[in-house]
């Protein structure tokens, strides 16, 4: 039996192929202090007689090549996304397109024109960037870009309406993830927030009623992570546009998802919100518009120029990678490809029978493997607090292997050297391949395959 005295100095685990991998990888220091670390921890099962393997060296090295990948490479991970879940916060919500990438690769690399302006040959403004494209999409005359729309919302009250009220209906005081509130939201911009109507019942004539000397917005909010429905009463955005004109206030308007596309039901479009005669909307860019986390203000130019000039703003304001892959996004909008190239807006159009197809030939795999599967039909969710209710059909893959139960195997899948994230249903693990893009079906399967062999 084995003995403490058995185990290989740290000079002679250094010597070996697999401890040279190692080093090439992650240094020789790092190296050194996961092979000592992985010699102490086989050192004292040595000392409690605890079971061990044949080959002390090639466990330590195994143990710490497991050690370095898993402290040494920072805590943010790809992930396979089976959960059906199209713009999923958790995990980062809408992958970015191949333009996208492209873009922020380019220009991420070397210098840019951030804050230079090319044809002056003197210092410029970064807030220029990307307005000229969302202009040309939204039909707005001005447009300013912030890191989310959270901080789109706060910098347009803070800008426009500190120390004054916002009329909102009581309906739209929502809760956004993450546990943020639009009354906190608006607490900290320093505007004084005017609640009218109920939750469900709000009229045009509420907001004229509640206006006076010191209104300085009115505020709407798209409850887009919820439905209000049966005795319900909301006025139409133009009918509250007029009623700002009648007043003199502003119209404000954050529509969340950044809807770009009229075929996607339930949801507002920016373009529709200006053409009722909005005078800013905002909304992200991560979440229907399928680009990088960006809050967009769009609208009539001398608010926006409000926005842009305002202290905030400079806490606000995105670094050239967001300005990149934003950019890129918009013009796979602008020249009619983003429902191919977008990959959020690609998986909202799948359809069902192509997602079948690649379920049938992943279980075939699956089953040789000796996985139980059983294929079942089921339902995607858009996610991101983007149109609630509305369900996308598609194919689950209920998966079993004997000896596991849904918990365990599902904790086994979030552990793989590529974590897979599933959905439990009924008391089984259910993939949806909506959310899995083609060319990572093999991935998959070779991931399924490693988590009932290791």
């Amino acid at each position: 039996m084995a003995t403490p005295r058995d185990l290989p100095s740290i000079d002679l685990l250094t010597q070996r192929p697999g401890a040279a991998a190692l080093d090439a990888t992650y240094g020789p220091a790092a190296t050194r202090r996961a092979l000592r670390a992985a010699t102490d921890a086989l050192r004292r099962r040595l000392v409690a007689r605890d079971t061990v393997p044949p080959d002390l060296a090639a466990a330590i090295e195994a143990a710490a090549a497991e050690y370095l990948a898993s402290h040494v490479q920072g805590s943010l991970r790809p992930v396979l996304n089976a959960t059906g879940v199209v713009i999923h916060t958790n995990l980062g919500r809408a992958p970015l397109s191949a333009a996208a990438l492209e873009r922020i690769a380019a220009t991420g690399g070397g210098y840019t024109n951030l804050e230079y302006d090319l044809a002056r040959g003197e210092r410029g403004s970064r807030t220029v960037h990307a307005e000229a494209l969302l202009t040309a999409l939204t039909g707005a005359e001005a447009a300013v870009v912030v890191n989310n729309n959270a901080a789109a919302t706060l910098l347009m009250l803070a800008a426009l309406a500190r120390g004054r009220e916002v009329i909102i209906s009581r309906g739209e005081l929502v809760e956004i993830g993450g546990g943020f509130r639009v009354p906190d939201v608006m607490a900290q911009s320093g505007a004084i927030l005017r609640e009218v109507g109920t939750t469900n019942r709000t009229r045009a004539s509420d907001y004229t009623a509640a206006a006076g000397p010191k209104t300085a917005l009115i505020l709407r909010v798209h409850p887009s992570n919820f439905r209000v429905e049966g005795f319900t009463e909301r006025p139409s955005l133009e009918a509250l546009v007029t009623a700002g004109r009648r007043l003199g206030v502003p119209v404000v308007e954050d529509i969340g998802s950044g809807n770009l596309n009229a075929a996607m039901a339930d949801e507002p479009t920016v373009q529709a919100s200006l053409a009722a005669g909005v005078d800013l909307v905002c909304f992200s860019g991560d979440k229907l518009l399928g680009g990088p986390q960006a809050g967009i203000v769009a609208g009539r130019a001398p608010l926006i120029d409000a926005l842009r000039t305002h202290p905030l703003m400079r806490a606000f304001r995105v670094d050239k990678l967001t300005y990149a892959a934003l950019e890129a996004t918009l013009i796979e909008f602008l020249t009619g490809r983003a429902d191919r190239t977008i990959p959020v807006r690609r998986m909202l159009t799948l359809d069902v029978d192509t997602i079948e197809a690649r379920a049938r030939a992943l279980a075939e795999r699956m089953v040789a493997d000796g996985w139980d599967v059983a294929l079942m039909s089921g339902s995607s969710a858009v996610g991101g607090g983007s149109a609630p209710g509305l369900d996308l059909p598609t194919v689950l893959l209920a998966i079993h292997h004997d000896g596991l139960g849904a918990t365990a195997l599902e904790a086994r899948l979030r552990g793989l050297p590529t974590p897979v994230i599933a959905r439990i249903l009924d008391d089984r693990v259910v993939l949806d391949l909506r959310t899995i893009p083609p060319e990572s079906d093999d991935q998959l399967a070779t991931l399924l395959q490693r988590a009932i062999t290791r």
